[in-house]
């Protein structure tokens, strides 16, 4: 999952090429539906703006079509019309409009004729006719090149954000159909250990090709049974998209059961080993198929799967948030950032500390923390070595540094908490996120600099008036991009009317980022060209055994971070690049997220949570028996599809023991982040170890081969204990604040 196309081939390929540019399409069509309310609503306010004359009454509503002229009569003579009238009521023959006998005036008997109230009644007729014809020939001249071009824009865009909002259901699964075809066709979906060896392709393909069959099976099932009803089936297309989607991936598995790639070193591997590769995608699915299967239920996993639909917008926000982390990680913000810090010249645990601060808001705005690990994963890392960081303890910062983040503003996993529970809101949460945020983070510090490798050598910081300076001099480099992002945020907050906030991250971060990507590189093309310029001047001033020594990366020490061989210079590629690696990762993450909710379904359906008592003998019991549950299911399931399965099972019984819903949710969130640095799953350390590369997990299992147990294994030690430590005072200290006397002072603290 962390190939791009420079290392990709399949993204060369004409497979590749029209998976991006359909994924590209698909994602551009997402930002419409996103942004489309808050941009047609404006598209209006300035058709009204600059078109509406009120002195004539004309309003813009009234432009965005050609006018239809009346048929009425402006010209009609009164007196005679109340005279043809009452000439047809003395001759008792109600007369209609057209001169005919009114039968249905006939029902109410005989009415005497009333020629003044028939007089204002044609005045007011013709009157408004009149005026009418008058708005028509108005309309008619107003209607100018300029107006034309502006409302075709205007109900265009209307078209087609319509168009997208009625289909955002087919465009997810078409958009999931590509992405997840393309993840299959290239072996990267996410797995305990990548495929390496021939049996490892031979285990993905095998086991992809039975699990997309099973779904293939629940799905058509589902559907003849849901025509068999009797109930008229919403959306036929959505049914046929489900087998479509499981079709293609069953038929690009069995392709690659005969089409495999190149094994490492042409070596077959070990079938045991082989196992470890096969996708947890396909773990879940067949579980959850044989389990729906053996229950006389094959609808079951069709079922659960289409359940997805329900609360659409959370995939296709997500999906935006790993594009716009993709278009980052092409970027060199991350690099001026570091530019900024290494004057100073920190320990590896203060810079880690400091880079773990500064990603809480990147994670936030990635909506959840593996996809912050996807984006930033391979950047931390390195950064992490190059002040002198061990690679181990790297590797426990990089599978740490997404899971501090979620809970501060806008994390897409807070938000989906608040919308599935209307115990709680995003202000309680964000607000005590804040709190756990610093507190995850200080503990990690803590830990950090306990077992620190030279805990007895003290750091040489830089000296102030050597570091300020030049942190000063890096950060003038910044101050353009500052600006930039500060006006892509005014503009949304003042023109389009949507500050930046949790709900609308989703829409803006992408146009944010891909602005800043076009920006950064057309800086970086222009300072590579200042320091040709340069060198060239050196190599005519001095001789050319010392201009060969020259630097020719973008800081003052030539220093080139080893992930930025990987980021394409001109724009296009930069972008051609992140779509493609955001391919790979939607496939993966989304088709993660959809077989979760089968798992969720074999939860309930087991209805293996009854097995728990609902009310607890006291509420400390209750908080530990939710705590190792939500530990359980961070080790297994997907955060989306978790927190779905704990709205409906567990926050009930947390609620019926007393437990607040702000504590309960906030224990939540804690509790998955450690789920998800723990076996057998343990997402986070997969996606750090796939981002990384395995190359550099096997070199940081070689130096450390020989050393103590917490040497060889700090990158999952160090994580587990810090959110370990964490998870029990999220859990019971706010318990111990509130129910014993000696801690209740510190409640004050918060108020």
């Amino acid at each position: 999952m962390s190939t791009t196309p420079a290392t990709n081939p399949l993204g060369q390929t004409w497979f590749g090429r029209l998976a991006n540019l359909s994924t590209l399409t698909l994602l551009i069509l997402i930002l419409v539906i996103s942004t489309g309310e808050m941009v047609h609503g404006q598209l209006l306010k300035f058709g009204e703006v600059m078109f509406s004359d009120p002195a004539q009454k004309v309003q813009y509503f009234l432009l965005r079509a050609d006018p239809v002229k009346p048929t009425c009569n402006p010209e009609v003579n009164v007196e005679q019309e109340v005279a043809r009238q009452e000439a047809a009521a003395a001759s008792g023959a109600p007369m209609s409009g057209t001169g005919q006998p009114d039968d249905v005036d006939n029902l109410f008997g005989e009415r005497t004729f009333n020629a003044t109230a028939v007089r204002e009644s044609l005045k007011a007729t013709v009157a408004n006719c009149v005026e009418r014809h008058e708005v028509y020939e108005h309309v008619r001249d107003h209607i100018t090149p300029s107006l034309k071009f502006y409302r075709g824009l205007e109900t265009s865009f209307f078209v087609l954000f319509k168009f997208g909002a009625d289909n955002r259901s087919m465009i997810l699964l078409i958009l999931l159909t590509v992405t997840a075809a393309f993840t299959t066709m290239g072996f990267h979906h996410i797995s305990l250990r990548p495929a390496r060896y021939a049996r490892d392709f031979k285990a993905q393909a095998w086991s992809m090709t039975i699990c997309s069959l099973m779904m293939l099976y629940s799905c058509v099932r589902y559907y003849q049974i849901s025509v068999e009803s009797g109930i008229e089936i919403d959306d036929p297309r959505v049914y046929f998209m489900w087998m479509v989607l499981f079709a293609v991936l069953a038929a690009v598995s069995a392709y690659r059961i005969v089409r495999q790639p190149p094994s490492h070193n042409n070596q077959e591997g070990t079938w045991a080993r082989a196992l470890e590769s096969v996708p947890l995608i396909a773990n879940l699915g067949i579980f959850s198929c044989a389990y729906f299967f053996l229950q006389g239920h094959p609808s079951g996993p069709a079922i659960y799967a289409h359940k997805i639909l329900d609360f659409i917008s959370i995939p296709l926000a997500l999906a935006l948030h790993i594009w716009a982390g993709m278009l980052f990680k092409q970027s060199r913000l991350v690099d001026l950032f570091m530019n900024i810090m290494r004057p100073w010249k920190l320990s590896p645990e203060a810079l880690t500390y400091i880079i773990l601060l500064a990603a809480g808001l990147p994670t936030a705005y990635a909506g959840v923390s593996s996809v912050f690990v996807i984006a930033a994963g391979a950047i931390i890392y390195h950064e992490v070595r190059a002040v002198g960081g061990t690679s181990q303890y790297a590797l426990a910062a990089t599978a740490m540094s997404g899971s501090l983040g979620v809970v501060l503003s806008p994390s897409l996993l807070v938000v989906g908490i608040a919308a599935l529970n209307r115990q709680v809101t995003t202000a309680q949460l964000f607000y005590w996120g804040g709190f756990v945020f610093a507190l995850t983070s200080t503990m990690f510090f803590i830990a950090s600099q306990i077992h620190r490798h030279n805990r007895h050598q003290r750091a040489q910081v830089a000296s102030p008036s050597v570091a300020i300076p030049a942190m000063l001099r890096e950060m003038k480099v910044v101050i353009p991009y500052v600006v930039l992002v500060a006006a892509i945020a005014m503009f949304y907050s003042h023109v389009l009317d949507t500050p930046f906030n949790e709900i609308s991250a989703p829409s803006i971060l992408p146009v944010m980022m891909l602005l800043v990507l076009i920006f950064d590189k057309k800086m970086s093309a222009r300072e590579e060209s200042a320091r040709q310029f340069a060198s060239v001047g050196a190599a005519a001033a001095t001789p050319s055994h010392a201009a060969s020594h020259v630097p020719a990366a973008g800081n003052a020490d030539g220093y080139q971070p080893a992930y930025a061989a990987q980021r394409q210079k001109t724009s296009i590629k930069a972008i051609d690049a992140a779509t493609t690696e955001t391919i790979e990762h939607v496939g993966s993450y989304i088709s993660l997220m959809l077989f979760t909710q089968l798992i969720g379904g074999v939860v309930e359906r087991s209805e293996i949570m009854s097995l728990a008592p609902q009310v607890f003998p006291n509420v400390w019991l209750a908080m530990g028996f939710l705590v190792v549950a939500k530990v359980i299911l961070g080790m297994v399931m997907e955060p989306m599809g978790a927190i779905l399965l704990v709205s409906s099972t567990l926050a009930p019984m947390a609620y019926a023991n007393g437990i607040d819903p702000l504590h309960f949710w906030m224990m939540v969130l804690v509790a998955f982040e450690l789920g998800y640095l723990l076996p057998p799953v343990a997402i986070n350390q997969l996606l750090t170890r796939q981002v990384v590369g395995e190359a550099e997990i096997d070199k940081s299992d070689a130096e450390v081969a020989g050393q103590s147990f917490y040497r060889r294994y700090e990158r999952w030690i160090l994580p587990c204990i810090v959110m370990s430590i964490s998870l029990g005072i999220v859990a019971f200290g706010p318990l111990l604040v509130q129910r014993v006397a000696f801690f209740q002072p510190i409640a004050n603290l918060f108020n």
